[in-house]
């Protein structure tokens, strides 16, 4: 998966916020609509479709999508 399918797919979890708020260097637990939930949809995103884990505590450190992706990338 590319750097801008990972976004789109991290984009395609969230219900309210617009598609064109997801940018590589999106700064996700700032956004509204970022909660437990929408957290819980990413960790199962990440695991049905790259095939790999990240835990609650890889979300807390990261910042931005992009640093996110590339902590996926390295698992």
């Amino acid at each position: 998966m590319t750097l801008d399918e990972f976004v789109k797919a991290f984009a395609a979890e969230f219900d309210d916020t617009p598609e064109e708020t997801f940018k590589p260097e999106t700064h996700y637990r700032e956004l509204d609509e970022w909660g437990s939930l929408v957290a819980l949809s990413i960790i199962s995103m990440v695991d049905d479709e790259m095939d790999k884990r990240v835990t609650g505590a890889d979300l807390r450190n990261c910042t931005t999508i992009e640093e996110l992706y590339n902590l996926v990338e390295s698992k």
